[in-house]
């Protein structure tokens, strides 16, 4: 069975060609997640970032994204999402109402919004996600390192995130009250 039998057959899916034509027409909707360990009272003690390789050939630091399917609750979207990319034993408590702390619009022109995706328009919405479990590199990943809020928002590791998601790594922390 070819990918493309996969993707017409399974729902929720597009095939590769069909998939390029929305994102040439229509915004599409994402969920980005920050995972974070936290102490007994809430307080994020570590953020986790990805290491990936980019489409252009860059190594980046990134939060954990992807799109929602068609039939897929967000609850859904950042359980796979989170599974995906930091593996099956991850852990991630999801609140029983997830509400994202900000909505972040993705653009082809990085100018337009500062949270740049050279492929489409897209609307993400961000979470802010406790994991408990071990969490390690998965799919397209290179490596997940876990940083103190400090080391996070810095500008050494800042510099090495593209896309915009330092900025929503900065106002994750910022919404829980964590942002040195």
């Amino acid at each position: 069975m070819s990918t493309n039998d996969v993707a017409e057959t399974a729902p929720g899916w597009l095939a590769e060609s069909e998939l390029e034509d929305v994102r040439d027409r229509v915004p599409l909707v994402y969920v980005d997640a920050v995972p974070v360990r936290v102490d007994h009272l809430g307080r994020v003690q570590k953020v986790g970032l990805l290491l990936r390789a980019i489409p252009d050939g860059t190594i980046s630091r990134a939060i954990v994204s992807g799109r929602v399917l068609h039939g897929e609750t967000l609850r859904e979207a950042l359980w796979r999402h989170l599974s995906k990319d930091l593996g099956p034993d991850a852990e991630p408590q999801l609140p029983s109402a997830p509400a994202p702390f900000t909505v972040a619009e993705y653009f082809p022109d990085p100018r337009r919004t500062g949270f740049h995706d050279p492929r489409q328009h897209a609307v993400s919405l961000a979470y802010v996600v406790p994991c408990t479990g071990t969490c390690s590199p998965a799919q397209d990943a290179l490596d997940f390192s876990w940083l103190s809020p400090e080391e996070a928002v810095s500008p050494g590791v800042a510099g090495e995130m593209s896309s915009g998601h330092d900025r929503l790594v900065r106002m994750a922390l910022g919404h829980v009250g964590q942002l040195p």
